[in-house]
């Protein structure tokens, strides 16, 4: 998390004087939609540790600004309810799915479904999450939100999935927790975050098996090339991979005909020593050249932030941890301010370097320090 940002600030904005930036434009197209700036909102699991009902919240502020929403597949909302309440504010306000692509292919098709049916305009498969990353501060915290059932909404509100943990509790034996104190916070947790009535669901198997079943299945490790090559008939909507910090994996990426990628280190949260996102994006987008689209998270903060993105060849920028900033201080209006704020100094930062239009700006903007 560190070297995104340090990384970032071995960039800098050389200004141009005496041109003429009293018109500025901000606007780029994504997969066949113009979109006011090049940035998203990119997607975070277990939101609602920020502010109950998150996943909607974001969703809101999202469709008032206009930009997209990648939904995140460790929601604590259901895709559908984000999109109700989107359209509700703008209707046919843009919105991508996020897959984590798990053991059960069944559960893969459900879930793409109900992106379409959402009228998602691209899924995002996350390619660096196959494994949880070893994250000293969750462990000394113990911070274990999908095992309390949060972040798993997705799932609960699926019908796949939904068979799959009757399946379980018709075949195996229901073991019977250790009763200690974490054990009944967990379970009131449980509860609490399961679908249906919290006293149902006390005395019910559901939720507990819900939650294993999700730990079990939710992620596979095997993820292949060979596997991608199939999803193009498994879905008509664009397929952007994220997760891609090499220069040959995002050619191969283009070889295999995909719609764009996400330059992303999860925010920092994987791999401890990992590659900086701005550094991997200097040597991938020339690799890819216009191929496909190109966007990059991590440790992008500002509007400075954005522009040295476009400037080193990225389409768009997606903002995650800002959001959720604005999310857990004021709901809905922090999470649209603190990207509002984002979009609104990138237009004067590009009006300041001397430029007018973002799909104009190339390195020649920057220097390394």
């Amino acid at each position: 998390m560190t070297a995104n940002r340090q990384a970032l600030d071995r960039w800098a904005i050389v200004p141009r004087i005496l041109r003429d930036v009293s018109a500025r434009n901000l606007e780029v197209d994504l997969f066949g939609r113009r979109i006011p700036a090049p940035v998203l909102f990119a997607p975070v699991g277990a939101g609602s540790l920020a502010a109950p009902g998150a996943d909607r919240l974001i969703g809101h502020a999202a469709a008032e600004l206009g930009v997209p929403y990648i939904f995140s597949n460790q929601a604590s909302v259901p895709m559908e309810t984000v999109a109700a309440e989107m359209d509700g504010v703008t209707p046919g306000a843009p919105r991508w799915f996020q897959l984590y692509w798990s053991t059960d292919d069944d559960l893969v098709d459900s879930l793409l479904a109900r992106a379409a049916a959402v009228s998602a305009d691209a899924v995002v498969v996350t390619l660096d999450t196959t494994m949880l990353g070893w994250r000293p501060q969750d462990l000394n915290l113990g911070s274990l939100p999908f095992a309390r059932g949060e972040g798993i909404a997705q799932y609960t509100s699926d019908r796949r999935f939904v068979d799959i943990v009757a399946d379980r509790l018709r075949t195996a034996a229901e073991e019977r927790p250790e009763i200690s104190l974490g054990a009944i916070a967990t379970l009131v947790s449980i509860t609490r975050n399961a679908p249906g009535r919290f006293l149902s669901n006390l005395t019910s198997a559901q939720p507990r098996a819900a939650v294993q079943t999700f730990l079990d299945i939710y992620s596979r490790p095997s993820l292949s090339w060979d596997d991608l090559a199939g999803l193009r008939e498994r879905t008509s909507l664009p397929i952007v991979l994220k997760g891609v910090l090499h220069p040959d994996d995002a050619r191969r990426a283009v070889d295999a005909g995909v719609d764009g990628i996400i330059v992303s280190n999860h925010g920092g949260r994987q791999i401890d020593g990992a590659i900086s996102t701005i550094d991997a994006l200097d040597e991938i987008a020339p690799a890819v050249d216009g191929r496909i689209k190109v966007l990059i998270d991590s440790g992008i903060y500002t509007g400075s932030d954005v522009f040295k993105a476009l400037a080193l060849g990225a389409d768009a920028a997606c903002i995650g941890r800002p959001h959720m900033y604005g999310l857990a201080l004021a709901g809905a209006e922090g999470a649209r301010d603190a990207v509002a704020d984002i979009i609104a100094e990138l237009d004067l930062t590009l009006g300041l370097a001397g430029h007018t239009d973002v799909t104009a700006l190339d390195r020649e903007a920057l220097r390394r320090v």
